[in-house]
């Protein structure tokens, strides 16, 4: 089966989308776009469904999810195609300027290309499916808010919501990749640390100092190697802290202090194991620090899931459709297992099976970002394919 793209419009569609503002919290703009496209690509209005989502997402979102449920033309199971709208703070203004065979950020900012690309690649499948009257079975998109923040627009993402999928490509990641078929899950955990204030040059022997407390338990998990990356007997993953707040004079003994960080793995016993071991590590150093009474702090900790590991098996339907269509659109038929989290984690824990590969960005998140062209109109006609195979 041949897939013919209009390749200037594939790259008009990518060029206009990276222009387009739309952080985390602010996808507005360019969910108006995305719409806009569609409905000049064919899409009937009562086929477009605005803010989706948007009253399980906390009020800091302007808009929900756009989703898009489009009629198929032959009696076959619903298929959905799924792409991030979000990007990170370091594109804000991003201007795209094509070179040769790359698009680059003009200025110095990141270029979006996470996850643009793949948004425009979706976009670009639409159009020639439904201008080229290609034979379709129903095809949902989901176009997700939030991604960037912690899935959140997928997490807000009902089954129903996309007329029950009976499985999913999501278009994301940066780099040149297989089809994902494993991620790792990850765990949020907030430790609230409590020490003992008192005047920090009058009386500092009284006091029981919360930066201590968690500053000694994070130094011991670091020297026994719990934090970082984690490679113990039978268990493997990673562990970061990632923000600290106390404190409220210098003169003053911290007296409460919270920490918040994350740790992930594709094992959810390996994950019970990590977070155990933080949590003994913090509430012994309260323990051992002591002020001149004896007296010591206390840390109460929690912990939450953010979203589960998967692992598709290759005698899956998703991944039989990937591996077929793949070689077609002139990429290699392989798969691959990533130490990272995407909206497939969510989405695959709900029930639909989800594989994901990328539309030709590199180094996502940093000034030389870049999308390659040729690898973008690959994923427009691998996208073409997957939704239209027999």
């Amino acid at each position: 089966m041949k897939i013919k793209i209009d390749q200037k419009t594939a790259v008009q569609n990518v060029m206009d989308l990276l222009a387009a503002e739309g952080p985390s919290f602010g996808e507005g703009p360019v969910a108006e776009l995305v719409k806009q496209k569609l409905l000049a690509a064919g899409c009937r209005p009562e086929w477009i469904h605005e803010n989706v989502g948007k009253k399980r997402l906390t009020k800091k979102f302007t808009v929900g999810n756009l989703v898009v449920k489009i009629p198929g033309t032959v009696d076959a199971p619903r298929l959905m195609f799924s792409a991030h709208l979000d990007t990170v703070p370091i594109c804000r203004g991003a201007v795209p300027l094509k070179k040769g065979n790359r698009i680059v950020p003009k200025g110095k900012t990141g270029l979006g290309g996470d996850n643009r690309a793949s948004v425009a690649a979706v976009v670009t499948m639409v159009q020639t499916v439904l201008q080229k009257n290609i034979p379709r079975p129903p095809l949902t998109l989901l176009f997700s808010v939030g991604e960037e923040t912690g899935l959140h627009g997928a997490k807000a993402f009902e089954p129903a919501d996309g007329g029950n999928p009976s499985m999913c490509f999501n278009l994301d990641g940066s780099g040149e990749r297989g089809g994902v078929i494993g991620a790792l899950g990850a765990i949020r955990w907030e430790a609230s640390v409590q020490g003992k204030s008192v005047h920090a040059a009058v009386n500092p022997e009284g006091g029981i100092s919360s930066a201590i407390i968690a500053a000694n338990a994070i130094a011991a998990l670091k020297k026994e190697g719990w934090s970082g990356r984690i490679n113990k007997r039978n268990c493997n993953g990673t562990a970061n802290v990632g923000t600290l707040h106390g404190g409220e004079v210098d003169n003053q003994v911290m007296d409460s202090l919270r920490v918040t960080g994350e740790w992930r793995s594709h094992s959810p016993v390996s994950l019970k194991k990590i977070s155990n071991i933080w949590k003994k590590a913090f509430e012994k150093a309260a323990r051992e620090l002591k002020n001149d009474r004896g007296e010591c702090g206390s840390v109460t900790f929690s912990a939450a899931s953010d979203y589960h590991s998967f692992r598709l098996k290759k005698n899956e339907p998703v991944v039989k459709r990937f591996l077929k269509a793949a070689p077609l659109a002139g990429r290699e038929a392989r798969t691959e297992i990533i130490n990272a989290g995407l909206d497939a984690n969510v989405l695959n824990e709900k029930g639909i099976p989800t594989i994901t590969f990328d539309a030709g960005n590199h180094h996502a998140h940093a000034l030389n970002e870049y999308v390659d062209i040729p690898r973008y109109l690959e994923a427009c006609r691998l996208a073409t394919l997957l939704a239209t195979l027999p």
